[in-house]
């Protein structure tokens, strides 16, 4: 059983997992090249094959990125999603998002390189409904969080925690990054669990996606 202070580390070590992207670096192998999607893309974009290149803020664009890609329809612990593969830097993670209606759902994430497994109980409101993504609007909710490693021999509960989060639009301007210039959201986002908390920015741009992440990063590319 894990006492006081271990359990205070993997809290805090959650609670970073759901703002900090690991950018450890990796030996440089340049990603494949995508197939370009050609149509119309969705408020929140999701159709499968959309593809998206990010590298980390103040890094020279020839450095080693990351990509994050729709690979189509899904199943989360029963639950049907859609599968957004990010990977990358060492990284290499499968995300579980509902679109619809309602926003944007994220139900939960796989580690493929750790085995291990994040689930949010009620899944985490990443977007509202588009109609109300307006400078002003704020939404946010509690979820439990739950964190597994799934292990050839089972699965294996490692902690547990209940996590906070507000989102709030405060702005809508123009912003540059390195893939071009775009009128942008600028979302402030921040949560917390117990006494430990994290806060970052985020742009999100209609039609386009996230041009810069709650991790810090910038978009660089995109294949549609």
């Amino acid at each position: 059983m894990m006492g006081p202070m271990v359990l205070k580390r993997a809290g805090r070590f959650l609670l970073l997992l759901l703002l900090l992207a690991a950018c450890a670096p990796a030996p440089h192998t340049p990603p494949p090249a995508e197939a370009r999607v050609e149509g119309p893309v969705a408020f929140y974009p999701h159709a499968t094959g959309l593809a998206w290149r990010y590298l980390p803020e103040g890094l020279p664009l020839d450095a080693p990125g990351y990509t994050l890609k729709v690979e189509g329809l899904g199943s989360f612990e029963g639950t049907p999603g859609i599968r957004y593969r990010f990977f990358g830097r060492g990284q290499d993670r499968v995300y579980y998002r509902q679109v619809g209606a309602f926003g944007v759902k994220l139900l939960g994430y796989e580690e493929k390189i750790t085995l291990s497994r994040l689930e949010f109980d009620p899944p985490f409101l990443e977007y509202p409904p588009e109609a109300l993504l307006e400078v002003g609007y704020r939404w946010g909710g509690r979820s439990r969080v739950r964190s597994f490693f799934v292990l050839p021999s089972g699965v294996e509960k490692q902690t547990e925690l209940l996590l906070e989060y507000r989102f709030e639009v405060t702005d809508r301007r123009r912003v540059e990054v390195p893939a071009g210039s775009f009128e942008a959201y600028i979302i402030r986002f921040s949560a917390k669990s117990g006494k430990e908390s994290v806060e970052s920015e985020l742009w999100f741009v209609p039609h386009v996606g996230e041009v810069r992440t709650r991790e810090g990063l910038l978009l660089v590319g995109k294949n549609f």
